[in-house]
């Protein structure tokens, strides 16, 4: 087929997938977040156009018609392109993703996927900052002023900062914050979530391997403390990391150089950490999950983010920002206005959530409102149900219950991933994608 190529906007993206419906949603979603984007539904068609011109980031399905995204791979392997390569798969390929990251692709994401998710992995993939909308200021209330406040003192300061906090509370936005008003605004903001990584794989993602470092291993790849450049390196739910890892970073913390899997020569390590967890770290460090010395270390500025329902008066204006963002991203012709009714059940609500809660239902609201206003009932359906239980399918009864038991087990382990999975007798890879697609937190900041 002959790509469509849009004016240049951005950093360039391509998408080499057949499915045309979700190819049209990858491109047009893009292209709103600013990015240039041409589209391939073969692999021929895209080697042949990225062997003639340059791209940031690949995204490729692993099942295509005339290749698989494993061949598409190694061709861009063996012609020594260092272009990173963002796999989509469906759930039954997950380990050949996962083989193919040993190789030295960028990341992976499982159909369907979030796209918040999406588009950070995407970020990290190009090592730029992207910044949320309305970020001048974190928070209305006393509280939020206060981290604010604090944050902004330290913005040119070195030392490490360990944000605490419930899922979903913002840690990454203040990491952001933190990022985007210090001197290194213009170089990469690189987040990782600590939790998503597969346990094989951490090591090698974080500090990168050289080729030949293990099987799998087809060309150099370069790790997260190595794109995050003289930028920010944000690790959330620093408490997953493996012991083995936990002490090779605090070897990076305490002589600012680290190595490659299988390379030999340091590099030296120059972004400044930012780590965030839900977990008690403290509690951690009892129990030997956690090491002591490693806590001293990132635990220099301490930031503990209050839960939402702590902090009521950030509500309203969470959720102006966030039917506005919405709107502008869904291509509404003016903004919905919020009626007084939907304020008002907005500040009795629990908000176990947390603010990524919020957002969620805002988006939901502006995606399937009536008319020109947002109700209450367009932010909370389920309060508007009718007396008589609607009749469940037995799959959707089957998803409701290992929702229920995944969260039961993670609620024992206090969220530890790795505890969880062990329980429930599978491995942690297959948890988070079970997680991922049943809507369970915790999920990147």
């Amino acid at each position: 087929m002959t790509p469509h190529e849009p004016p240049a906007t951005g950093p360039r993206i391509g998408i080499l997938e057949d499915d045309p419906i979700m190819a049209q949603s990858l491109t047009q979603r893009l292209r709103l977040e600013g990015y240039e984007t041409l589209h391939w539904s073969c692999g021929r068609d895209a080697l042949r156009d990225i062997d003639r011109s340059p791209f940031d980031v690949l995204i490729c399905d692993i099942r295509l018609p005339d290749m698989s995204g494993a061949d598409v791979f190694r061709h861009l392997c063996s012609s020594g392109r260092e272009l990173p390569v963002i796999l989509t798969t469906a759930y039954g390929d997950i380990d050949q993703a996962v083989s193919l990251m040993r190789g030295g692709a960028a990341d992976y994401v499982t159909k369907p996927f979030d796209m918040g998710l999406f588009l950070e992995k995407i970020a990290n993939a190009l090592g730029v900052t992207q910044r949320p909308a309305g970020d001048g200021e974190l928070g209305r209330s006393a509280a939020m002023r206060r981290i604010q406040s604090l944050l902004q003192r330290v913005v040119d300061i070195d030392s490490t900062v360990l944000l605490t906090g419930e899922s979903g509370v913002g840690k990454e936005v203040a990491a952001r914050f933190l990022h985007a008003r210090s001197r290194r605004a213009a170089r990469p903001f690189v987040a990782v979530n600590c939790a998503a990584i597969p346990a094989e794989l951490i090591e090698s993602e974080l500090f990168g391997h050289r080729k030949g470092a293990f099987t799998g291993a087809a060309s150099d790849h370069r790790g997260y403390l190595e794109r995050a450049g003289g930028g920010t390196l944000f690790l959330d739910e620093i408490g997953d990391l493996p012991p083995a890892v936990q002490v090779k970073l605090l070897r990076v913390l305490q002589e600012r150089r680290f190595t490659r899997v299988g390379g030999e020569g340091q590099q030296a390590f120059d972004a400044r950490i930012v780590a965030a967890t839900h977990a008690d770290l403290e509690a951690m460090v009892r129990d030997g999950r956690f090491r002591e010395d490693l806590l001293f270390r990132i635990n220099v500025i301490p930031v503990a983010i209050p839960p939402l329902r702590d902090r009521p008066e950030d509500i309203a204006a969470l959720l102006r920002r966030f039917v506005a963002e919405f709107a502008g991203v869904m291509g509404r012709t003016g903004v919905p206005r919020i009626t007084d009714a939907a304020f008002s059940a907005a500040r009795t609500h629990p908000w176990r959530g947390n603010v990524r809660e919020l957002r969620n239902r805002s988006e939901r609201a502006v995606a399937l409102a009536d008319g020109p206003t947002i109700t209450a009932a367009d932010l909370f359906p389920e309060a508007g149900l009718p007396e008589g239980e609607p009749v469940h399918t037995l799959g959707a009864v089957r998803e409701q219950a290992e929702r229920r038991h995944i969260l039961s087990v993670l609620d024992q382990t206090g969220g530890r991933i790795q505890d969880a999975a062990r329980r429930l007798g599978i491995s942690r890879t297959t948890l988070w994608e079970r997680m991922r697609r049943l809507g369970i937190s915790p999920q990147p900041d």
